[in-house]
C-alpha cells in the first residue's frame, strides 16, 4: 500500500510554489509519491484569457516534475471530456489502485469551499483531506477553518489532516503577470521557463513597447483584478480630460493613467523583484510600507516593459506620495488617481471642483487629507508627502 498525495489544479503555469508545496506535503505526511494532475476544464473557475491548451499545460507540468523522483504527472483530467471534477478523478484512482491511501492536497481557500464541490461525500470517502494552513492565520480565518472542519466531519465523515504551510505563498496569477514583465525567473524552474519562451506562451513572444493606446489599454486592464479595472479606466479618462483642460499632453496623460496601477495586484516579493530587475533604488521606508511599492515597480514596468517615456514613468513613480515641485503631468496623474469618478469619500466633491478650477489648491487639499488620515490611523507619513504639502502651502501663500 502506498501513501499518495493528489495535487490538482490548472497549473497555469506550473511554478516553484507548486514544487515546494508538493515537497513539503510529502515530508509532513510521509507520502510515497505525489501525483500532479492538471485540470482539463477547471469546474470552479475559468482559465485566464490567452492560457495555453491543456496539452501544453500538461507538458509544462511534466517539465516541472522532471527532476523530482517522487513526483508523477497524470493526464487523466486533460484526456477526460467535460469539467475536471475531483470526485471523478479520485474514483478512477481508487479503481486503478484500491490498495493506495489517497491524500487530497489543498490550501485554505479550496478547503473552505469543498462542500460546494461535486459529490463532496465521495471525495471525503475516498481521500484524506490534507489542509495546508498559511502561517499566522487571522482569528477570523481560524474560526472559518474550525467551522468547516466540524461541518465536513459531521456531514461527510471527512478525515482531515492539518499541516502547517511554511512555503511562501505564490500564485499562478502572479507568475503570469511577471511573465508579461519579463521577470518570472525567480518563480519558474529553468525547464519550464525555457519551454514557455520557446513556444511564446503568456505573451513572452510579444514586443510590448510603444503599443497603440487601445492595445495598451487592453493589456493593462487584463493584468488587473476585475474590481480595480473601473478605477484604472476612470483614472486614465480623468487624466486625459484634466490634461486637455490644463494644457498638458492628453495622450501622455491617458497612457500614464492606464498604467499607473499596473503592478497593484502584485505581492511584496514581486514588487521587490521588479525593482531589482529594473534598477529602482528603494528607501527602507518604502520597503517597510508595502502600499508604496506599486508606484515604484509600476514606473519601472512602464519604462522597461512598455517603453513609455520618462515623463510618463515619473508621473507613475510619484502618483502615490507626491513630492515637492511636481510637474504638470505628475500633478494631473496624482489628482486623477485621487478623485476619478469611482472614488467615493468625504471631501471628494470639493477636490473635484478644485481640480478644474485651481489645480494647486486641489493638490494641497489632497496632501492635507492624506497626511491627516494617516496620522489619525497612527500610520507613518512618507517624507515626500510632507515635503509636497509644505511646498504647496508655500506656493499658495506666495500667491496671496
Amino acid at each position: 500500500m502506498a501513501r499518495v498525495g493528489i495535487f490538482g489544479g490548472s497549473f497555469n503555469p506550473p511554478h516553484k510554489g507548486h514544487l515546494l508545496a508538493a515537497r513539503e506535503q510529502k515530508r509532513l505526511l510521509d507520502l510515497d509519491r505525489v501525483l500532479l494532475i492538471p485540470a482539463g476544464i477547471p469546474p470552479h473557475k475559468q482559465l485566464a484569457e490567452g492560457s495555453p491548451s491543456g496539452e501544453m499545460r500538461l507538458a509544462l507540468t511534466k517539465a516541472l516534475a522532471a527532476n523530482e523522483q517522487y513526483l508523477e504527472v497524470s493526464d487523466m483530467e486533460i484526456r477526460r471530456e467535460g469539467a475536471s471534477y475531483t470526485a471523478d478523478t479520485l474514483q478512477l484512482l481508487h479503481e486503478q489502485h484500491p490498495e493506495d491511501e489517497l491524500f487530497l492536497l489543498m490550501g485554505t481557500d479550496m478547503f473552505l469551499s469543498l462542500h460546494t464541490w461535486s459529490r463532496p461525500e465521495l471525495i471525503c470517502e475516498l481521500a484524506t483531506i490534507s489542509l495546508a494552513v498559511r502561517r499566522n492565520p487571522s482569528p477570523e480565518e481560524e474560526n472559518r477553518i474550525h467551522a468547516q472542519t466540524v461541518y465536513l466531519r459531521e456531514s461527510f465523515g471527512a478525515r482531515i489532516e492539518r499541516v502547517q504551510n511554511e512555503v511562501e505563498d505564490m500564485s499562478s496569477t502572479t507568475v503570469r503577470r511577471m511573465l508579461h514583465f519579463d521577470c518570472a525567473g525567480e518563480y519558474l524552474t529553468p525547464e519550464v521557463l525555457e519551454m514557455i519562451r520557446q513556444h511564446g506562451l503568456y505573451n513572452t513572444d510579444k514586443d510590448l513597447k510603444n503599443l497603440p493606446f487601445e492595445e495598451l489599454c487592453q493589456i493593462s486592464l487584463s493584468l488587473h483584478k476585475a474590481a480595480r479595472r473601473p478605477h484604472v479606466q476612470g483614472c486614465s479618462d480623468t487624466a486625459r480630460a484634466l490634461a486637455m483642460h490644463w494644457g498638458a499632453d492628453p495622450a501622455l496623460a491617458a497612457r500614464a493613467g492606464i498604467l499607473h496601477d499596473i503592478t497593484k495586484a502584485m505581492d511584496k516579493q514581486a514588487h521587490l523583484a521588479l525593482c531589482r530587475k529594473y534598477g529602482v533604488a528603494l528607501r527602507p521606508f518604502e520597503v517597510e510600507n508595502d502600499k508604496l511599492l506599486h508606484a515604484k515597480s509600476g514606473a519601472a514596468v512602464a519604462g522597461g516593459v512598455f517603453g513609455e517615456c520618462d515623463e510618463v514613468a515619473e508621473a507613475i513613480f510619484w502618483h502615490t506620495t507626491g513630492k515637492a515641485d511636481m510637474t504638470l503631468l505628475q500633478k494631473i496623474i496624482y489628482m486623477a488617481d485621487y478623485m476619478e469618478p469611482n472614488r467615493d469619500f468625504p471631501g471628494v466633491e470639493t477636490l473635484r471642483e478644485y481640480a478644474w478650477s485651481d489645480l494647486d489648491r486641489a493638490m494641497l487639499v489632497s496632501f492635507e487629507m492624506s497626511v491627516q488620515m494617516l496620522e489619525a490611523r497612527g500610520k507613518a507619513v512618507d517624507v515626500n508627502s510632507r515635503e509636497a504639502m509644505e511646498f504647496m502651502q508655500a506656493q499658495l501663500a506666495h500667491r496671496l
